[in-house]
């Protein structure tokens, strides 16, 4: 016969001996990092890895005006398959602001990127950008960006 009591004890004891479960990160520690590799994805012309990390209801605001996830995958996979890429992207002061609930967060920062155009050569260019990510059935996913060039700034 089993004694229940000696079970019990066990359990309190390994309990009490198990590591503790580590905490998930907070909502401003996970975007960051999220905005690492998709801007990794960007610089890297890696199209696939980089449309990933949008949410199928992405509203973009670009300079030549609002578009969908469709329209950008299409619009920016024929800019890569016709020659033009990414050759060099840096980003700076990175500020990330979570909701009370961890789960949205706005990461805003400065782009300066090296862009080749088919036919133009090489352009380096200042952007301010801000992106809205939203955690929805546990998974970040930009829902907003807005990529608007900054001329005046130095390059």
């Amino acid at each position: 016969m089993i004694d229940l009591r000696l079970v019990a004890l066990g359990l309190v004891v390994a309990a009490l001996n198990s590591p503790p479960a580590a905490a998930a990160p907070s909502a401003e520690t996970e975007v960051r990092r999220l905005e690492g590799a998709v801007n990794a994805a960007y610089a890297a012309n890696d199209l696939p890895t980089y449309f990933g990390f949008y949410a199928d209801d992405l509203r973009a605001l670009f300079a030549e005006g609002p578009t969908t996830l469709p329209a950008y995958r299409t619009e920016w996979t024929a800019f890569i398959k016709g020659g033009g890429a990414i050759v060099s992207f840096k980003d700076s002061d990175m500020r990330v602001q979570a909701s009370p609930g961890d789960d949205a967060a706005v990461a805003s920062y400065l782009a300066t990127v090296t862009t080749r155009y088919p036919g133009k050569g090489e352009v380096r260019s200042s952007f301010s950008e801000t992106d809205v990510w939203f955690r929805r059935d546990g998974q970040w996913k930009i829902v907003e960006i807005h990529y608007s060039e900054n001329p005046t700034a130095p390059r």
